[in-house]
């Protein structure tokens, strides 16, 4: 086993996600899970920074599925390790109307359970980073979807997921949320 190895705890689809407050670009503080607004449900992109051409993407793609999510009563926000003049530099990049927040700690990546990298070169980046997760938090601020990547290649298939939001939201359906029982 590798010194540089460590492990992190995973939460749990229905946990409440913990509270951790995190700065929005706008210099606006808000907490992770509490969507705002006249919004129930929130849904929380974790991705790795502005040195990741496949989050810049991502995040792009997402903004298409802005109005779909807002007509579903689901809040965005996207969340980074990086700093504000990193966030900055990105926004460049982005053509994005959704609120970005910057600056979530190491400790902060190790209580939402993500995996963390550090940076292969100082081209890359400056700090240890998170991998993409999503996590669609219900209007108790329970995990109602979770995805967890360890790496920048795999994630939720967005025209996937907002579709199976109208599922689950659609009160007809009564659909609770899934993965709850570690045994049968």
């Amino acid at each position: 086993m590798s010194n540089n190895t460590t492990y992190t705890e995973k939460l749990h689809p229905s946990s409440i996600l913990p509270e951790m407050t995190v700065s929005r670009f706008d210099g606006k503080a808000v907490v992770l899970g509490e969507a705002q607004g006249d919004f129930d449900w929130q849904l929380v992109i974790v991705y790795r920074g502005q040195h990741c051409p496949l989050c810049t993407q991502y995040l792009n793609q997402l903004e298409t599925f802005k109005d779909e999510l807002s007509a579903l009563n689901v809040d965005v926000l996207a969340v980074s390790g990086d700093s504000k003049a990193q966030l900055e530099s990105h926004l460049e990049k982005l053509d994005i109307s959704f609120p970005t927040a910057y600056g979530l700690t190491v400790e902060q990546m190790q209580t939402l359970g993500l995996f963390i990298s550090n940076p292969r070169s100082e081209q890359e980046t400056d700090h240890a980073f998170p991998e993409p997760a999503v996590f669609v938090l219900n209007q108790d601020r329970q995990i109602q979807v979770i995805d967890i990547a360890n790496n920048p290649f795999i994630r939720p298939d967005l025209s996937m997921l907002v579709k199976c939001l109208k599922w689950i939201r659609d009160p007809e359906k009564n659909y609770p949320i899934r993965g709850t029982k570690a045994f049968l």
